[in-house]
């Protein structure tokens, strides 16, 4: 009896002690600025800023139960249908950050490159410039060049402490994950380590048995909960998250799921931005930034489903901050013309450098 008890003892001491190494590392807080930057593939400006399309929500065409989606997401104001469908956005993320693009109060964020497409998007976003001689396909080719994640990773403050995850399986390539260092977690990718966690294990049992509809691009709830997963863990400094599910159902001509992802990656901000604010390592220091890739069309109607140079309005981006290095100036409704380029500028000037 008196074995069983020490060895009772004995478990229990290294539980505690587990749980408080655990804890004592979370709070070890590094003096370095954290960025969680987050690209929302396709998402038109329109939608961000006015809601459901009145042309499209009800367009059988597009919308297998307009009667349900109308219920969710229609309202008679654009003020209030973006709030519905975006929630988090406009109740919360208005009030303490910055929203820009939205085109009929004069504010204005376009592309550079002139593809219009995914790679060539994300090749703008990451490295701060254009580079159509180069980026003009969305085909499986390590990236030439070197993208803000691979600066830093290559930094003295932030090596070792970026990681990426993409639902897209062509991020380990425009993130040029053998260059540069930086762990991607993209595509139908499982989380590989020794000590994952229960929610990590779970997915990786899941996810190959969870059918997409599209052979390169993951459902988001995978690659939402790998990243929080990994943050939990990990404690990267510098987060980029890329999810996908828009930009698919667009091309799918699914306009209900195409509402649907959206309000669901706006609940998927919503626990991100939660999760840092009670983490100890991530309070107080950490700034998120999120965009797109590319814009839709919206005349012809059909339009809306693509993107490229010969769509009229596949430039027109947006761009939101908020967190400890942001401005709290609300949606903007004024003149001023920004880029995706910003992106790569905003980074460097709050990670120093």
């Amino acid at each position: 009896m008196k074995k069983q008890a020490v060895l009772l003892a004995l478990v229990l001491i290294s539980l505690l002690l587990g749980a408080w190494t655990q804890d004592v590392r979370a709070q070890d807080n590094s003096p370095a600025e954290k960025v969680v930057l987050i690209t929302l593939d396709g998402l038109r400006w329109q939608e961000l800023f006015t809601g459901a399309d009145s042309l499209l929500v009800g367009n059988e065409e597009y919308v297998s139960n307009a009667s349900s989606l109308k219920e969710k997401f229609w309202r008679v104001s654009p003020t209030e249908r973006r709030k519905a469908l975006l929630p988090f956005t406009w109740n919360t993320i208005a009030e303490m950050g910055t929203i820009h693009g939205n085109r009929k109060e004069g504010s204005k964020v376009n592309l550079t490159n002139g593809m219009l497409f995914s790679y060539p998007g994300y090749n703008e976003i990451l490295t701060g410039e254009a580079d159509d001689g180069r980026i003009n396909s969305n085909d499986k080719v390590n990236n030439p060049n070197v993208t803000i994640l691979e600066q830093l990773n290559n930094s003295d403050r932030y090596e070792g402490k970026v990681a990426a995850f993409g639902s897209w399986d062509v991020f380990p390539y425009i993130i040029n994950e053998q260059r540069s260092g930086v762990p991607v977690n993209a595509g139908f990718e499982k989380a590989k380590g020794g000590d994952l966690t229960k929610i990590e294990q779970f997915l990786n049992k899941v996810q190959p048995h969870t059918p997409s509809p599209w052979g390169s691009v993951r459902l988001d709830m995978f690659t939402h909960n790998y990243a929080l997963e990994y943050m939990k863990r990990e404690h990267p400094d510098i987060v980029y998250i890329a999810y996908g599910e828009t930009d698919d159902f667009a091309h799918d001509g699914n306009y209900q799921a195409y509402l649907n992802s959206a309000h669901s990656t706006d609940a998927f901000l919503r626990e991100l931005w939660n999760y840092t604010q009670e983490d100890p390592y991530y309070k107080g220091k950490t700034t998120f930034i999120i965009t797109t890739d590319h814009g839709r069309g919206t005349q012809p109607l059909d339009t809306w489903r693509s993107h490229g140079s010969d769509i009229d309005g596949a430039d027109q981006v947006w761009l939101i901050t908020y967190g400890h290095k942001a401005p709290a100036k609300g949606e903007v409704t004024k003149d001023e013309q920004l880029y995706s380029t910003e992106v790569v500028k905003r980074i460097k000037e709050i990670a120093g450098e």
